[in-house]
C-alpha cells in the first residue's frame, strides 16, 4: 500500500482541483456572458442596452443580470466535477466487472489459493482491488506468524483492510461535496436572480406607467430564466451526486464483502488446523 500513499500524496495537482476548476468556471462564464450573450446582434439597434431582438434567448439572458454568470458558472461546475467524478470511479472500479472480481477472489479464497487472488488484485487494479490485495498480503503474513493467537491474526487481517479501505475512499467521495452544495444553492441564487428582476421590473412601470405592460412582461420572461437555470443546475448536481453515491455505496459493499470472505476464510482454516 506504500505505493498508493505515494501516489495521493505526490499529486498535488488533484487535491487543488477544485481550487483551479471554481475560478476558471466563474471566469469562463463571466468572458461568455459579456461577448456571447451581451454581443450588439442581440439586441435593437446593435446596444445591449436596448431591449432584446424578438426571439433572441441569448440577449433576454444577458438583462438577467449579474446573477446570470454565477448560475452559468455552477452549471459549467456541475458538468466539470461530473465528468472528472467519473473518469476517477471508473478507475477505482478498475478494468473489469466488480461483482465477477468479487466473486474470482471467493473463488481462490475457498481454494486456499492465495496468491492466485492476488494476481487477480493487480489486474483488476482500482480501489476495490487495492484493498483486497493488502488484506490477502497481510493473510500470507499472519499465515507465517506463529506466536500470535488466531483471534490476533483475525484482527490485525480486518485492521489492515480498514486501513486500506480509509486511504482509498476520500479518492471516491472527494469533490461530491460541491455537487451537493449546488444541487442546495443553485434553485435559491436562481430564485434571488428572478426576485430582483422582478423588482427592476415594477419599479419600471411605476415610473412608466401602466403603457409599460409590455416592458413588464418582457422583464417578467428575463427575470425567469434566472429560476430556469438555476432549476437546471441544481436537478443536473441532485441526479449526479445520487448517481455518483450509489455508486460508492456499490463499491464500498464489494469492499466489505471481500474483506469479509477473507477473515473468514483465515479464520476458519486456522481454526481447523488448530482441531487437528
Amino acid at each position: 500500500m506504500s505505493t498508493n500513499k505515494n501516489e495521493k500524496g505526490g499529486n498535488p495537482l488533484k487535491s487543488m482541483f477544485a481550487a483551479i476548476v471554481i475560478p476558471v468556471c466563474l471566469l469562463v462564464s463571466i468572458l461568455v456572458y459579456k461577448f456571447v450573450l451581451g454581443a450588439p446582434s442581440n439586441f435593437k439597434g446593435g446596444n445591449p442596452e436596448n431591449m432584446p431582438l424578438p426571439g433572441s434567448y441569448l440577449g433576454m439572458m444577458y438583462k438577467g443580470g449579474f446573477i446570470v454568470p454565477i448560475l452559468m458558472c455552477l452549471v459549467l461546475l456541475v458538468i466539470v466535477f461530473t465528468i472528472e467524478r467519473m473518469i476517477t470511479i471508473n478507475r477505482a472500479t478498475g478494468k473489469g466487472r466488480i461483482e465477477n472480481f468479487v466473486r474470482k477472489i471467493r473463488t481462490h479464497l475457498n481454494s486456499g489459493n492465495i496468491d492466485a487472488a492476488i494476481k487477480e488484485c493487480d489486474t483488476q487494479k482500482g480501489s476495490v482491488a487495492n484493498v483486497v490485495r493488502a488484506g490477502l498480503e497481510k493473510y500470507k503474513a499472519m499465515e507465517q506468524e506463529h506466536e500470535m493467537e488466531l483471534e490476533q491474526k483475525t484482527l490485525a487481517i480486518q485492521k489492515e483492510i480498514e486501513e486500506a479501505t480509509t486511504l482509498e475512499m476520500p479518492a471516491l467521495e472527494k469533490n461530491l461535496p460541491v455537487l451537493a452544495t449546488i444541487a442546495s444553492v443553485a434553485t435559491l441564487i436562481g430564485l434571488l436572480g428572478t426576485v430582483l428582476g422582478m423588482i427592476r421590473s415594477f419599479a419600471a412601470m411605476g415610473e412608466s406607467g401602466a403603457s409599460a405592460a409590455d416592458a413588464l412582461a418582457i422583464g417578467i420572461s428575463e427575470a425567469l430564466i434566472n429560476t430556469a437555470t438555476g432549476i437546471t443546475a441544481s436537478a443536473l448536481a441532485i441526479i449526479f451526486y445520487n448517481y455518483f453515491t450509489g455508486r460508492i455505496d456499490k463499491l464500498t459493499y464489494s469492499i466489505d464483502e471481500s474483506g469479509f470472505s477473507i477473515v473468514q476464510t483465515f479464520a476458519a482454516s486456522h481454526s481447523n488446523k488448530q482441531s487437528a
